[in-house]
């Protein structure tokens, strides 16, 4: 099954992708890898021998996501926007079971393509799951963690789906009202009326991801900094905060009052460049 609702609606949000590719705020290469899964569409920018930094955007979304963050990483890093397979990018529509290996091993064949060893991942939500996976899988290839409102930590509260639900049988306006909740954002804002038009078009994965246990975040010896929303409506931040300090041995988390499961700023930007100069991450 394609994971557009209709064949408009993938040339639609494609179409939109395009348009911020051409006005992509710094030189890129645009590179399509070859995967077990599948072609695998990366941007690559940044000087050659700067430290190496992948980018893993959120579910619904694709690399245009960092695009407002790429002059200032950019200037640091040699930065590969990976669009993760199975999202509205332009990546291949694969979608491996979660919980397997198959999402490490795709990983994997996108850094051997560009020879990178290991790499600082700086993520967003379900990017942040697919980091952590990759993490405990391949401990030696994952130098630092930046992890935005990251899934997999604390628990999924129960209530979200069941008023996305509710307010989804009010039509327009319901639907505005239950992604501004979600991103803890205005309803008229830019953010909102991109997740509305990529949910009118996209079809979003089900299923509830696996919780990392207590092992395997023990496991998490590179350095960790994790943000997130104090009041996202989506996931428990205070287990996700409590759970990655208490276990994981060098995290630290900072939960934004106010703020939902979009987070604006760039605190991560420090963290990663102290990591850099600490020589804890190399290309």
């Amino acid at each position: 099954m394609t994971i557009y609702k209709s064949e408009a609606g993938a040339r639609l949000l494609r179409e939109r992708y395009l348009d911020v590719l051409e006005a992509w705020p710094v030189p890129h290469e645009q590179v399509r890898v070859p995967t077990p899964e599948g072609e695998t569409f990366v941007l690559v920018s940044g000087p050659a021998g700067a430290p190496a930094l992948v980018l893993l955007h959120g579910s619904g979304s694709n690399s245009g996501e960092w695009a407002h963050r790429l002059p200032a990483l950019a200037e640091r890093f040699r930065v590969y926007a990976v669009d993760v397979i199975g999202e509205p990018g332009l990546s291949a529509e694969t979608r491996p079971p979660i919980g397997t290996d198959r999402y490490a091993t795709w990983l994997d064949a996108v850094l051997d393509h560009f020879g990178v060893t290991s790499a600082a991942f700086l993520t967003s939500s379900l990017g942040g799951w697919l980091a952590l996976d990759y993490a405990t899988r391949r401990p030696g290839r994952v130098t630092a963690l930046a992890l935005r409102s990251p899934i997999g930590l604390g628990p999924m509260k129960k209530g979200f789906m069941v008023k996305a639900v509710l307010l989804a049988m009010l039509g327009e306006w319901g639907r505005r009202k239950s992604v501004a909740g979600v991103l803890g954002d205005a309803g008229s804002s830019p953010v909102v009326e991109h997740q509305l038009l990529v949910a009118a078009n996209y079809r979003y994965r089900t299923g509830p991801f696996p919780a990392f246990d207590d092992a395997a975040l023990a496991g998490l010896t590179m350095p960790v900094y994790a943000v997130a929303g104090a009041d996202d409506v989506m996931v428990d931040s205070a287990t996700t905060k409590r759970r990655l300090e208490n276990v994981a041995p060098d995290a630290v988390v900072d939960l934004v009052p106010g703020t939902g499961h979009y987070l604006p700023g760039d605190a991560d930007l420090d963290f990663l460049t102290r990591a850099a100069a600490n020589g804890d991450f190399t290309a």
